[in-house]
C-alpha cells in the first residue's frame, strides 16, 4: 500500500500522505464503512473521488482508526471519536490527513497555471509580481491558496472569506513555512503553516499557535 509520506510536525501532530495507485476494489479490501459513508461512496460518479475517499480510510487505519471513529459536524468539519483533531484533503492522485491534539488543517493542490486567473479572488496578486517568473508566481500562489484552505477547514465557520478574513504572512521558497491568521466574527486565531511540494503538487498544513490555545 503506497503510504507516500509521513511528516511528524511535533509529538502530538502527524501528517500522512497517500499516493492513490490502487483500484477502488483494492482500496475497499479490509475497509468497513459506516452505512452513511457506504451510501456516500456509492453515490460518487467519479472513480478518482471514490478511490480518494477510500484511501483516506487507509490513512486513518495507519493511525489506528476506522471509518466508525470519524464523524462530521453541522459545518462539515471532520472529528475523531477520541477528541483528537483531524483535517482531510484529496486532490487527483494524492490524499492526506493531519491528526493532532490541537486544531489543524491540511490541503493538497495540483500546481496549475490557471490559479493566476483566480488569484485576485483570494489574495492581493500585486504582492507576488516581484517573483522571478510565472512558474514561481504559480508555485507561490498555490502555496498561499493551500495555506488559506487549510485555515478555512480548521476554522470552519460559514461566511468566512479567503480574501477578507484570512491573511498569510509572506515567506520565501527557502523557508516553506510561515504564520497565518483568521479574523472573523470577533474571533481571531493564529496558525503556524508549513508547505511541501512533490510530483507537481503542493501540500499545506496548519497548526494553531500554542500561544492562542
Amino acid at each position: 500500500m503506497p503510504l507516500y509520506k509521513t511528516i511528524t510536525v511535533n509529538e502530538q501532530t502527524k501528517v500522512l500522505i497517500w499516493k492513490i495507485e490502487e483500484t477502488f476494489e483494492q482500496l475497499s479490501n479490509g475497509i468497513d464503512l459506516t452505512q452513511n459513508c457506504r451510501e456516500r461512496v456509492d453515490g460518487m460518479k467519479s472513480d478518482l473521488h471514490r478511490r480518494g475517499f477510500m484511501s483516506i480510510r487507509h490513512l486513518l487505519a495507519e493511525e489506528g482508526y476506522t471509518d466508525h471513529d470519524l464523524y462530521y459536524d453541522d459545518n462539515g468539519k471532520p472529528h475523531l471519536s477520541d477528541d483528537k483533531h483531524i483535517s482531510i484533503t484529496h486532490s487527483f492522485i494524492f490524499s492526506g490527513i493531519i491528526i493532532s491534539t490541537s486544531e489543524v488543517g491540511i490541503d493538497i493542490e495540483k500546481q496549475r497555471h490557471k490559479i493566476l486567473k483566480i488569484a485576485h479572488k483570494f489574495t492581493p496578486i500585486e504582492e507576488y509580481r516581484t517573483l522571478a517568473n510565472e512558474d514561481a508566481i504559480m508555485r507561490k500562489l498555490t502555496m498561499v491558496w493551500g495555506a488559506k484552505e487549510s485555515l478555512y477547514k480548521s476554522f470552519a465557520m460559514p461566511g468566512l472569506s479567503f480574501l477578507q478574513h484570512i491573511y498569510v504572512e509572506d515567506f520565501s521558497f527557502d523557508e516553506m513555512a510561515t504564520t497565518a491568521s483568521v479574523c472573523f466574527n470577533g474571533k481571531q486565531e493564529i496558525y503556524n503553516v508549513w508547505m511541501d511540494e512533490f510530483e507537481g503538487f503542493t501540500c499545506a498544513y496548519a497548526l494553531i499557535s500554542e500561544a492562542d490555545e
